[in-house]
């Protein structure tokens, strides 16, 4: 009785571990098709981006999260294009969750200052548990530890799900403002109980809505030489947790300075710092989570690391290419 008790226990945490939001990061511009789908092709290059982060330090079994991303704009038909994958294990590794997905955005001059994209994200979310790594009593030799096997363990348990994503961005050379909705069809991520009607297996929807501008702190006819302040926003919401992110960038040459407070459902959570070096090609960015919230000294801090590389591609004759987004990054 007391190993189904514990049988019973451990299914209802992964059933009920569905409702906790998808994971987020804190270099979000770092990572833009992340963020959001209509973010492909906006920097007008090819571009590839990886961020890696690790969160609440103090924890043996602390969350990791991985993303790559990889997007292009193809000026003749205005449109770009990306693939973006994430990776992310909860705990010791018995549960992990991979998705991978492909991008396709429109990019749609309105006028002579604004412009705007529009796009939409299409792939498969896998979500895993490795039953084979959890110990019962059965297992467990009073001398030598849990070295006896088991008939509760099954293996490695997995479900896989199509998942769809759109979002927009409407932008000038100064400014942006842009909105994405994630898991548009909220699919059922349960092991076990395939009842797509009922709301408490199914991955939420994420709504998110950023936006910034570009504050000139000098005057100088070169750009490498400008002092660019970039006060932005981000908002994100899923069923009933939310949190905002508000700070700014601050960058002159190859530098750039950030700081954050991120304000959850439940408190202010964390200050964010960041620094980032910006190369010909090369951009490497390190932030950290400063924890404020009651959950301090449980959980410390969390670090994340970013890496993005990018190569300028030569323009057409004949090919007229839409206002190139300006927006934070490093």
């Amino acid at each position: 009785m007391k190993k189904l008790f514990f049988l019973i226990s451990i299914i209802s945490l992964l059933l009920s571990d569905v409702l906790a939001q998808d994971p987020q990061l804190s270099q979000y511009y770092a990572s833009p098709l992340f963020t959001n789908p209509a973010m492909a092709g906006a920097s007008r290059k090819i571009r590839v981006s990886m961020n890696a982060r690790t969160q609440y330090t103090a924890l043996n079994n602390n969350y990791r999260t991985a993303v790559v991303g990889a997007d292009a704009f193809i000026g003749k038909i205005k449109s770009g294009i990306g693939l973006v994958s994430s990776y992310d294990v909860a705990g010791d590794g018995f549960l992990t969750t991979t998705s991978v997905s492909g991008i396709y955005s429109y990019n749609l001059e309105l006028n002579r200052e604004w412009a705007m994209n529009a796009a939409i994200q299409g792939g498969t979310i896998q979500r895993s548990y490795d039953f084979s790594r959890f110990v019962f009593q059965d297992m467990i030799d009073p001398a030598r530890g849990p070295i006896n096997p088991t008939a509760e363990s099954k293996g490695l348990e997995t479900v896989t799900v199509p998942n769809f994503s759109t979002g927009f961005l409407l932008y000038n050379s100064k400014m942006f403002v842009g909105a994405a909705i994630h898991n548009l069809l909220e699919p059922n991520m349960s092991f076990y109980n395939r009842d797509m009607d009922d709301p408490a297996f199914k991955l939420p929807r994420r709504y998110t809505f950023h936006g910034g501008f570009n504050i000139g702190l000098n005057k100088t006819r070169y750009e490498e030489d400008r002092i660019i302040l970039s006060p932005n926003l981000l908002f994100m919401q899923q069923r009933e947790f939310y949190q905002m992110n508000v700070g700014f960038y601050v960058k002159q040459k190859a530098l750039t300075l950030g700081t954050w407070v991120r304000q959850t459902s439940n408190s202010t959570d964390a200050a964010i710092f960041l620094i980032g070096l910006r190369f010909p090609s090369v951009k490497v960015g390190y932030s950290y989570d400063a924890i404020i919230s009651k959950a301090k000294q449980a959980t410390v801090g969390s670090h994340e690391v970013s890496l993005v590389f990018e190569i300028k591609t030569k323009t057409k004759s004949g090919v007229r290419y839409n206002r190139k987004l300006s927006c934070p990054d490093l």
